[in-house]
């Protein structure tokens, strides 16, 4: 077992660092621990550790189609590029070598050991009023909470009320304590423990915050209307949108924007988290498949703004259209909760409530902001089912290639309405992900069971 620490490193301010843990081994130096309550605050303020998110979700889902024969072959040229095929193909292993790292994985449980630092240290802290140690630590709650949401999704299956208790998540990690066992707890435990860190949390955060990147209210609301969506709890996770909603509502309007915000400072983003890995440039390209592209069709401001030619950008041996978000104002991609999510996940619990005129007005109300006035057209359903279709279609168009379209893929996966196989074709060969697959579950990288042997292997 390798020798373990908490590191801080004093860069122009104390920031926390990679920790060197039996669960993501990152080097790093020092050992200087702080004892202030503005150190929290430095903490927190650490953009690195708090702020980003998984890479791998948006090459599972059906929004990308890397079929152009030139990208293949470069990312079979190079084995640090094997994860990119490998997610892609919905493969086992994902990560080849057994001495890599899982990005996600590590990211993930980076930010956690930060949160835990904060939510356990503070108590014991020097200086600063109780209130405005509750307000740090409901912070660090929310940070944690959207990772376990996260890391629950991606390694473990989805949310079934019938045998959440029984289902392998993913460590629940609540200390710095780095001997401790890893062993996974059930996807309910995780659930459980990320619905009331949110609640707790909610009580002492403020109703709105200097910047997207730290959490008010909205935040920790957007998460629990997000977390009931996941468990298939339309009630709550509408009344949590509603929440949202009455706190924060504002939607750019992509017809008549002349430039698009920084995602810190968004009106329509409410708790902003990236993509670790910006996938725009060769060969980390989100070409988009045919099915989402047809879905959006080319009047849509969405097509206009964020996708680009692939010829034009790459040169010809590339194709189609690709996801080219990032490339405005050079941020990596939003993967966090925004307005437009609270307002579709709103729709849906109408929708399949059988309110379906009222689903469709809030659908229309976030299209009205998505087209040139010309362009526009609202939308109609004709009965309950139908609307819950083109609920989802709208989330696709609005969320491609941002973390939401594999969760989706992954619940309702066996709902009748959506339940299909998808193929997938790699060099020759061609690669199926059913309904029933497992591999709508990541597998844990083997060098991180290579020092945790009490965590169980995915199916």
């Amino acid at each position: 077992m390798n020798n373990k620490y908490l590191s801080m490193l004093l860069l122009g301010g104390l920031a926390l660092a990679s920790s060197c843990s039996k669960y993501t081994d990152i080097k790093t130096q020092g050992s200087l621990i702080p004892s202030d309550i503005d150190n929290y605050r430095y903490i927190l303020n650490d953009t690195y550790s708090f702020e980003s998110g998984g890479e791998m979700t948006d090459l599972a889902a059906a929004d990308v189609s890397i079929v152009d024969a030139a990208q293949q072959s470069t990312i079979e040229g190079y084995n640090n590029y094997f994860f990119i095929r490998n997610i892609y193909l919905w493969k086992a292993p994902v990560i080849e070598v057994t001495t890599s790292h899982d990005p996600d994985w590590d990211t993930y449980y980076r930010r956690i050991y930060s949160c835990n630092v904060v939510i356990n240290e503070l108590p014991s802290s020097n200086g600063g009023t109780d209130s405005a140690k509750a307000e740090l630590a409901a912070e660090a709650l929310t940070h944690r909470a959207d990772a376990y949401l996260n890391l629950v999704n991606e390694y473990a299956k989805p949310y079934n009320s019938a045998t959440a208790s029984s289902d392998l998540g993913v460590p629940l990690v609540l200390t710095q304590d780095l001997d401790q066992q890893l062993k996974r707890v059930s996807v309910a435990a995780i659930y459980n423990k990320v619905e009331e860190d949110l609640k707790t949390a909610v009580r002492s955060l403020p109703a709105a915050s200097n910047y997207n990147t730290m959490p008010g209210k909205p935040a920790a609301y957007s998460l629990l209307a997000r977390l009931y969506l996941l468990k298939g709890d339309y009630t709550n996770a509408g009344l949590y949108a509603d929440s949202v909603l009455a706190l924060k509502n504002t939607l750019n309007d992509l017809g008549t924007i002349s430039s698009m915000p920084y995602r810190k400072s968004d009106p329509e983003i409410i708790f902003s988290k990236i993509a670790a890995q910006g996938f725009t440039y060769s060969p980390y390209v989100l070409r988009l498949s045919d099915d989402i592209l047809n879905l959006l069709g080319t009047s849509d401001m969405r097509y206009q703004l964020f996708t680009k030619d692939a010829a034009s950008y790459f040169g010809s041996t590339y194709t189609g259209r690709y996801f080219s978000r990032e490339q405005i104002n050079y941020e990596n991609r939003n993967i966090g909760t925004s307005v437009p999510e609270m307002m579709l996940i709103k729709a849906e619990v109408l929708a399949r409530a059988g309110s379906t005129g009222a689903a469709m007005d809030e659908v229309n109300l976030l299209r009205q902001k998505r087209f040139k006035a010309a362009d526009y057209v609202a939308l109609a359903a004709t009965d309950k089912n139908d609307a819950v279709v083109k609920v989802i279609e709208e989330r696709r168009r609005e969320f491609m290639c941002r973390l939401l379209p594999w969760m989706d893929q992954r619940r309702l996966k066996d709902d009748p309405l959506f339940s299909k196989t998808y193929t997938r074709t790699w060099q020759g060969q061609t690669y199926t992900l059913e309904p029933s697959s497992n591999r709508y579950v990541f597998p844990i990288a083997a060098y991180v069971i290579g020092l945790n042997p009490e965590i169980e292997q995915n199916p």
